[in-house]
């Protein structure tokens, strides 16, 4: 503020000065055209040979001289010296209007006199029209205004300095109150607001959008604290197993079954290097933007039918090509109960570890459209959508698992579905198991592998390709409905 009002007083000084420079040019100008004025009324009559003598001249601030060519006073003002010319002959020009400024003791005046000269002829002789006007009251004037400004430009700025004093101690109130409350929470590391001031002014709105930053951090810390607790549960599962394990068979000693022993820990290997790759994946998915111009440049063309037979392949159980309905190839199974298979969600079969109760499979079968359809994106975050899809089906089903493809009818986007005939997922549950390590009860229950990872890597790879995922009834079972953006058959 010190700077604010330390700029003002510069900027009233110099608008002082600027007052006092053209109120005096102002009235200097008014004393010349006074002058003028008269001189060229004298000059007028000594053209027409009707000098008067004395001059008249209105009031007593002016004095005039008519002067010839040798200096003579050929008539004058009343008041006016008729001897001595206001101005030397040697300082006249003989020729055009001049202005000079001569001591006011040479006319009997006080401070400096004004004179205008004007050139005129009279009886065929040139003379020259002498105006003198005294300039005391202009210099009393710009004295005056002097004085005021002197006397009233500290006042002013004092008073000024008080105002923004209020005015800026007003405004910037409220600032430090954001500021305090930003310094409370800081401090004590926990979620708050910050206080948001009554009026609706630029200062509520950024209280306000602090306060929506604010809960946005708090969230996001909740979700990463939430997230890490569970990653680290997941983590510490496997380790513990195996842990388990090597305990046990060192105890046992020389009856350890070691080849049994390290089938089990290469299956918790297998179990934590595919959590960890998860982990890996969702990372560098939440850093998009960073990697939104490689993703790009990965994408390419991708024939679906041809997509969805060779994820289908690498599930057992006998796969079939068909043109059909999904509905259709579901309805053709019998159910029939049986144990679940232990596999982890967004696991390869290859690491699917089969009940001991459960002899078969579910079927997966692939339902091709009549022709190619083409989409584009990166082929292996594809394949990994449609593995991660196929798996939670295979795990939940109960006789049959149906991949479809539809061309697109409206030329924007594919439908992609896979549909299984198992319990489903209740419509209250449907958009949180899209969450990382979003898991239903029966889910935890049924799967001892899974890390509640698969679903949230599918939306993140589906969404980053362009498409959308979501979840239907099958009647019975559960339905998942891709959406892939469209390309043109490149042949």
């Amino acid at each position: 503020m010190v700077l604010g009002v330390a700029g003002l007083s510069v900027g009233l000084a110099l608008g002082g000065v600027v007052l006092l420079v053209a109120l005096g040019w102002t009235l200097q100008r008014t004393v010349d055209e006074e002058a003028f004025r008269t001189a060229d009324a004298v000059a007028r009559l000594a053209g027409e040979n009707a000098l008067p003598d004395p001059l008249p001249v209105a009031g007593g601030q002016l004095r005039v001289q008519v002067v010839d060519s040798a200096g003579r006073i050929r008539a004058a003002s009343i008041d006016a010296d008729r001897l001595v010319p206001m101005v030397r002959p040697d300082q006249l020009t003989g020729t055009g209007r001049q202005r000079t400024v001569v001591p006011g003791q040479r006319l009997g005046w006080e401070g400096p006199v004004r004179v205008v000269a004007v050139p005129a002829r009279s009886a065929g002789e040139p003379v020259t029209v002498l105006v003198g006007r005294s300039t005391v009251d202009v210099r009393h004037a710009t004295q005056a205004a002097r004085t005021v400004l002197l006397v009233a430009f500290p006042l002013l700025v004092g008073l000024l300095a008080v105002v923004a004093w209020r005015v800026v101690g007003a405004t910037l109130r409220p600032v430090e109150a954001l500021r305090s409350g930003a310094a409370e929470i800081t401090g004590r590391d926990a979620a708050g607001r910050l206080p948001v001031p009554a009026s609706q002014d630029e200062i509520h709105r950024l209280a306000v959008t602090l306060n929506d930053m604010l809960d946005r951090l708090a969230a996001a810390r909740a979700r990463q604290r939430s997230f890490l607790a569970d990653a680290a549960h997941e983590l510490r599962s496997p380790l513990t197993n195996m842990r388990t394990e090597l305990e046990v068979a060192q105890r046992l000693g020389d009856r350890t079954d070691w080849p049994a022993v390290a089938a089990d820990l290469l299956t918790d290997t297998e179990r934590l290097g595919r959590l960890v790759d998860d982990l890996l994946l969702l990372a560098r998915l939440d850093e998009e933007p960073a990697h939104q111009v490689d993703h790009l440049r990965a994408a390419e063309p991708v024939e679906l039918g041809a997509l969805l037979t060779e994820v289908a392949a690498r599930w057992p159980g006998p796969t079939a090509g068909t043109v059909g309905s999904p509905e259709a190839a579901v309805v053709a199974g019998t159910a029939g109960p049986r144990e679940a298979t232990v596999v982890g969600a967004g696991e390869s079969p290859e690491g699917a570890v089969v009940g001991a109760g459960r002899a078969v499979s579910p079927e997966v079968t692939v339902v091709a459209a009549a022709g190619a359809v083409w989409t584009v994106g990166v082929p292996d975050e594809l394949r990994r959508v449609l593995g991660n899809l196929v798996d939670n089906a295979v795990r939940h089903a109960r006789t049959r698992v149906v991949l479809a493809v539809q061309p697109a009818a409206d030329g924007t986007y594919h439908l992609v579905t896979v549909t299984d005939d198992g319990p489903g997922i209740p419509v209250a549950d449907r958009e949180r198991v899209f969450r990382r390590f979003a898991r239903l009860d029966e889910g935890r229950a049924r799967d001892a592998g899974g890390a509640g990872l698969g679903l949230a890597i599918v939306r993140e790879l589906v969404r980053r390709g362009g498409g959308t995922v979501t979840l239907d009834d099958a009647h019975p079972g559960l339905t998942v409905r891709l959406h892939l953006p469209v390309l043109p058959d490149p042949d």
